[in-house]
């Protein structure tokens, strides 16, 4: 996959406001309050920023977070670095292709992966499988 690299500028124009905050800046929605929170419509979901596909819904479950929780993602769609910001220590998820801030993941999620993908709603967008 061919790695997508564009300015500050260029993002702003083609994102929303939030997709901008939680895409390129690594901030977070606020929980119960996106689009795919809830969603149980199969499919497979892509970046917002770059439209590269990132996780099957098949893999999707209700983690009772608040944020899309997913158990894998597809194989290379994401890349992932430490995370120390917030206080916290945790694995930041980015899209491999063109680094865009997705969520979190813990290990905390079912078995057999044990993986939580925990993705902001507004980083992603479903299309129909």
């Amino acid at each position: 996959m061919t790695e997508i690299k564009k300015t500050d500028e260029q993002w702003r124009r083609e994102l929303t406001g939030e997709q901008f905050e939680v895409c390129r800046r690594g901030g977070t929605e606020r929980p119960f309050s996106g689009e795919y929170y809830d969603c149980k419509e199969p499919g497979v979901y892509h970046c917002a920023c770059c439209d590269a596909p990132l996780f099957d819904a098949t893999n999707k479950y209700d983690s009772g977070t608040g944020w899309p929780s997913f158990t894998r993602a597809l194989e290379k769609a994401v890349s992932s670095r430490r995370d120390l910001s917030a206080g916290m220590d945790r694995v930041e998820v980015l899209c491999a292709r063109c680094d865009a801030h997705l969520g979190h993941v813990f290990p905390d999620g079912p078995a057999p992966e044990g993986a939580r993908y925990c993705i902001n709603s507004v980083a992603l967008r479903r299309r129909e499988a």
